[in-house]
C-alpha cells in the first residue's frame, strides 16, 4: 500500500498533497492523462475499473493545461477542468491533480519521465482509452513512452478495431499482456500492455459541450505558465 498518504484527504486538497519535487512514496498507481474538458463519468468508471482490475493503490486524474492536438478546439479555463475532475474524485484513492501543469512539462512523455525520477519507488501504469492507442502515432517520442511504463487500454464504442490494428497497435502486439494477468501489469518491466475489454460507454466531452453541458470557449489552448501542453484526450 501507498506511504506518505494521508486517509484525511478530500477531494479540493488532494491533488495538492502530490508535491512536485516528488517523494517516497510507494505502490501502484495509474495516471489517467487527459484535458478533462470536461471530466466526465467515463474518467470515473475507468479510473475504478483500474484499480480493481490492475491492482492499484491510487489514480490520478491528471489534468493537462493544454493539448496540442486539440489546437483551436473549445477549451475551458484550467481552473474550470480542474474542478470537474475534483468532481470525479474521492481524494483518497482516486486524486485530481494539477501536477502536469506544476512540472511544467510540454508533452506525456516528458511528464511520464519527470514524475518516474520524482516518485522513484512508485510503479506508475499509463491508462488510456481505446482512442488514444489509436492516435498514439501522433503523440511525441511515443515509442519511448510506450517503453517507460506499462499501458491499460480500455475499449471506447467504434475505437477498438481501428486502435488494435493501427500502428500502435501492430507495433506494441508483441508485448501485449493477456487480460488475465493485467493484476500484474504495473509489476511488468515495459514495454507490456494490456487491453482490458468490457463494460463500454460513449459518452464524451465533445458531446456534453455541444449539448450545452460546459461552457468551454475557443481562446488558446495554452496554459497556465504559457506553454501547450500533452497530448491525452
Amino acid at each position: 500500500m501507498l506511504s506518505n498518504v494521508s486517509s484525511l484527504c478530500v477531494p479540493d486538497t488532494a491533488g495538492a498533497s502530490i508535491p512536485t519535487w516528488g517523494d517516497g512514496r510507494r505502490g501502484r498507481i495509474g495516471l489517467l492523462g487527459g484535458s478533462f474538458n470536461p471530466g466526465h463519468l467515463w474518467h470515473r468508471a475507468i479510473a475504478r475499473r483500474a484499480l480493481a482490475a490492475l491492482g492499484l493503490d491510487q489514480v490520478w486524474l491528471m489534468v493537462s493545461p493544454g493539448n496540442p492536438l486539440k489546437a483551436g478546439q473549445a477549451m475551458a479555463a484550467f481552473e474550470s477542468r480542474m474542478a470537474t475532475a475534483r468532481t470525479l474524485a474521492d481524494g483518497r484513492r482516486i486524486v485530481a491533480t494539477d501536477i502536469e501543469a506544476r512540472l511544467g512539462s510540454r508533452y506525456t512523455v516528458d511528464t511520464v519521465g519527470l514524475l518516474r525520477r520524482r516518485f522513484p519507488h512508485v510503479h506508475f501504469v499509463w491508462l488510456m482509452g481505446a482512442d488514444g492507442l489509436a492516435s498514439l502515432p501522433r503523440w511525441k517520442r511515443w515509442r519511448v513512452l510506450v517503453h517507460d511504463l506499462p499501458i491499460a487500454v480500455f475499449p471506447r464504442p467504434g475505437q477498438n478495431a481501428p486502435a488494435l490494428n493501427g500502428a500502435a497497435g501492430q507495433v506494441m502486439a508483441r508485448w501485449r499482456v493477456p487480460a488475465r494477468r493485467a493484476c500484474a501489469l504495473a509489476l511488468l518491466s515495459p514495454p507490456a500492455w494490456a487491453f482490458l475489454a468490457g463494460a463500454q460507454n460513449s459518452i464524451s466531452a465533445t458531446a456534453i459541450r455541444k449539448r450545452g453541458g460546459f461552457p468551454a470557449s475557443t481562446r488558446s489552448t495554452a496554459g497556465q505558465d504559457g506553454q501547450k501542453t500533452g497530448e491525452q484526450s
